[in-house]
Order: structure tokens, then C-alpha cells, then sequence
């Protein structure tokens, strides 16, 4: 637990999470403003056992469905196509196929990667909207979901909630093996406007494969999106590279405090039916050093977009853009350029090259996990985590003048 709680703590303040771990936001009944916490605020305290890092199991469940990697790429265009969704799958993770995508609207996605790479920043924006008004093509779904399945490899595919229950059903009869409704805020009660909007339990119930919804950040939420029949539930509203979410709407939770909120609620849902649902956290890791603290937090697994994007497997040649990104109106996101500067097996598996926690993202994992006394992440779940602001710069002098 932490030493040195926030201003605004009381001891008589109900707490939502098991002595194991770590409260990092009040209940909002407490005070009137809540603290928020992301990776760069708190730190993982070795304790009174080590392990071999052989003796460590990075593997992890998903109703069902074994991985051996905590880790899947996000529904992004610059990181994900049929190819590296193959890849991926041969390396130990899942890729998520965004279903509203390139793939899904254009004949010949190449071309259209071409074009985004070679845009200029101010033309980026504009021609992200323009390539994305191309009609969703039912063939072309057909030809991308076969495409990867034809390999014999896994495939998670994700659509927003307007078009889920069409082109879902159509990826499923190609042999898609698990869903994603994924929105920037996805919740178990939507008004609509129009009166018709996607019967999450239903859909959930209906479903032959496990439906991962997403994206949410507080544990109420989660736990009625538990409640639907989710299987999973991804984590994060607007912490990724290329999301502008927080500049546009003002909406948000650093991944910290958003990951032990739903975690919560998945251990309570868990107490009360017997039923594991996986923990996500989706975006805003930079490093394996944030990975790990994502899953100490109580992640099953992590999502990535932008490490991945950084691949010579990765479809973006370079850049990598946010799923909202090309909104007719109203853009949250943005093309960045992340560079190319490894293989996939590298970033994920080594040998890395430099020191910055961006490559053998599996070996320093399971090095941090051997140094905390983890043998499996279930068992990392229950890690010491503190508040530690001055964890990233304390005695790095040299470091944060550049003396490298």
C-alpha cells in the first residue's frame, strides 16, 4: 500500500481494492477533485524473493485462448495489416485488424500508404480525411480476415459500435477468432439520438468467439461492460502517441489510475461469478519499463501502437496515425513519425541494440518480473507499487543533460 497517501485521504474512506493493491484514486464520493497517476509517478519495490528469469511465465488467457506473449497490437493502420497481423502471431501475439479501415476500403492499400507517407505534416490531416471517406467494402473485409487466416495464424478484428454487428458477423464467417467493438469511450448504456444503438449484452451473448469492448477507464464502467458478457475490456481513453483526445475533448486518466480502476473491477466480478475477465491497458507505454508497471497494476496484457509501428513489419513506412484521425469533422488524432528501426522479433525478443527499453520488450519483461519475485503476471499483480515522482530523474544528471 502507499506510505504517503494524498491530501484529501482518510483512513475511513472505503477502499475498492484488496490490501494487495495499491489505491491511487479516491473514491469520488471523497473529495471533489481526484488524483490521476500514469507511468512516470510511481515505481515497482522489490520484496523479499527473487526468481530466475527462466522460472518466469509470460503467458496469458483470454476466455480460453492461450498466448504466450502479454502483449497485442492495436487496430491501427500504420501498425497492423494482414501480414504483421501474421507475424505477430508467429512471435507469440495478437494483432487486431481494424475493420474500418484501409483494408477494408481501399483495392490497393499499398498506394494509399504511399500517399500517407509521403504527405507533409500540413497535408497529412486533410488527405487522412479524404482517403478514409472510401465506402467499407464487404469484399475486401472477406479478402483481409482470409488472407491472415489462410496462414493458420489467430486474428482479433475491431469495428465501432455503428457497424459491429455487420462487419463482425462477416469477419467471424471467415474465420476471424476474436472480436473488438472499440470506440473512444464505449460504455453499457448509450442514448441515442436515433433510438438504435448496439445491444452490448446481446451481442456479447450471441457471439461464437469472445468480444473485447473497449475503451474505458473507471471501475462502474467496466464492471456493467463486465456485466454485458465482455471477455476483456481495453483500457484508456486518449494516452496513445497519435491520439488527440485529451487536447480536443478534455477527456481522460492516466493509464495507472485508469488500469487499477478497472482491475478492480474485474477482481470483484471475478469474487462475486468465478468468471476471469482480461484486463488491456491501450496505449500511452512507451517503454517495457511502462509495460511492466501496466500489468503490476493488474493488466492480463498490454495494447501497443506506436513500438510497433516503429517495425520493419509494419505497414506504415514509418508513421503510424490515430483510429479517429480521419473524423469528418472533428480529428483526434494525428500522423506521427516514429521511424523504422528494427524487425519485430527484435523489438520483441532482441538482441537489443540500445538502451532505452524500447527493444527485447519479453526479456525485460520477464527480467523485471525475475527481479520482483513474479513467476507469472497473475503473480505480478501483487507487487508493491508506491508513489515515486522523482523515480525518472533522481541521480540521472548526466542523463537529462545528454552526457550519453
Amino acid at each position: 500500500m502507499l506510505e504517503t497517501e494524498p491530501k484529501g485521504f482518510s483512513e475511513d474512506v472505503p477502499r475498492r481494492l484488496s490490501a494487495t493493491r495499491l489505491r491511487l484514486i479516491p473514491p469520488r464520493e471523497a473529495i471533489g477533485l481526484a488524483y490521476g497517476y500514469g507511468f512516470d509517478d510511481v515505481s515497482l519495490v522489490p520484496d523479499m524473493q527473487t526468481v530466475d528469469p527462466e522460472l518466469c511465465d509470460l503467458s496469458w488467457r483470454l476466455d480460453g485462448l492461450a498466448f504466450d506473449l502479454p502483449l497485442l497490437a492495436a487496430a491501427m493502420d500504420g501498425v497492423v495489416d494482414p501480414r504483421f497481423a501474421v507475424e505477430l502471431h508467429r512471435q507469440g501475439g495478437l494483432a487486431v485488424l481494424n475493420l474500418e479501415g484501409l483494408h477494408a476500403r481501399c483495392e490497393d492499400p499499398e498506394l494509399v500508404y504511399e500517399r500517407i507517407a509521403a504527405a507533409t505534416s500540413a497535408e497529412a490531416p486533410t488527405l487522412l480525411q479524404e482517403v478514409y471517406t472510401a465506402p467499407i467494402r464487404e469484399t475486401y473485409v472477406r479478402r483481409s480476415v482470409r488472407r491472415v487466416k489462410d496462414s493458420g495464424a489467430r486474428l482479433a478484428v475491431s469495428s465501432t459500435p455503428l457497424n459491429a454487428e455487420w462487419l463482425l458477423s462477416v469477419a467471424l464467417s471467415e474465420g476471424a477468432d476474436i472480436l473488438v467493438v472499440q470506440s473512444t469511450v464505449t460504455s453499457a448504456r448509450h442514448l441515442s439520438a436515433s433510438g438504435a444503438s448496439l445491444d452490448l449484452e446481446s451481442f456479447c451473448r450471441r457471439s461464437p468467439a469472445p468480444v473485447i469492448i473497449g475503451n474505458t477507464v473507471a471501475y462502474e464502467p467496466a464492471l456493467a461492460l463486465m456485466e454485458a458478457g465482455a471477455a476483456a475490456i481495453l483500457v484508456g481513453v486518449g494516452p496513445g502517441a497519435e491520439c488527440t483526445s485529451r487536447d480536443v475533448l478534455g477527456i481522460g486518466m492516466p493509464q495507472i489510475s485508469a488500469t487499477l480502476e478497472v482491475a478492480a473491477a474485474r477482481d470483484e466480478y471475478k469474487h462475486a461469478t468465478g468468471r476471469h475477465v482480461a484486463i488491456i491497458t491501450d496505449g500511452g507505454m512507451r517503454t517495457s519499463g511502462d509495460m511492466v508497471k501496466a500489468l503490476a497494476a493488474g493488466a492480463d496484457a498490454v495494447m501497443l501502437g506506436a513500438p510497433l509501428a516503429q517495425t520493419t513489419e509494419a505497414p506504415g513506412r514509418g508513421y503510424n496515425w490515430g483510429m479517429a484521425s480521419f473524423h469528418g469533422t472533428l480529428p483526434r488524432g494525428t500522423r506521427i513519425n516514429v521511424g523504422t528501426n528494427a524487425s519485430l522479433e527484435q523489438i520483441l525478443y532482441g538482441p537489443a541494440t540500445v538502451n532505452s527499453g524500447t527493444q527485447n520488450l519479453a526479456g525485460a519483461i520477464r527480467t523485471a518480473m525475475a527481479a520482483l519475485g513474479a513467476r507469472t503476471i497473475e503473480e505480478l499483480h501483487d507487487v508493491r507499487m508506491i508513489h515515486a515522482p522523482a523515480i525518472k530523474t533522481e541521480g540521472k544528471l548526466h542523463q537529462l543533460r545528454g552526457n550519453l
